[in-house]
């Protein structure tokens, strides 16, 4: 069961983090692993997709 957790930004963050901290390393990496893998799912915009903003290339700079 996920639990509901009432509290400031900071709080919240210190909490992730010492819950993480408590994992082995190998659970770590496991963590890390998982989050690489359900970021994947997240909708973005494909690489090189024009934005539409605004652009000043100086030349012979390379980009």
């Amino acid at each position: 069961m996920k639990k509901i957790y009432f509290a400031t930004k900071e709080e919240n963050n210190r909490r992730r983090e010492e819950a993480f901290l408590a994992l082995s390393g190998a659970e770590r990496v496991a963590a890390f692993f998982r989050l690489m893998k359900d970021m994947r799912i997240f909708p973005g915009r494909p690489m090189g997709e024009e934005k539409g903003n605004f652009i000043v290339k100086k030349k012979g700079c390379g980009f």
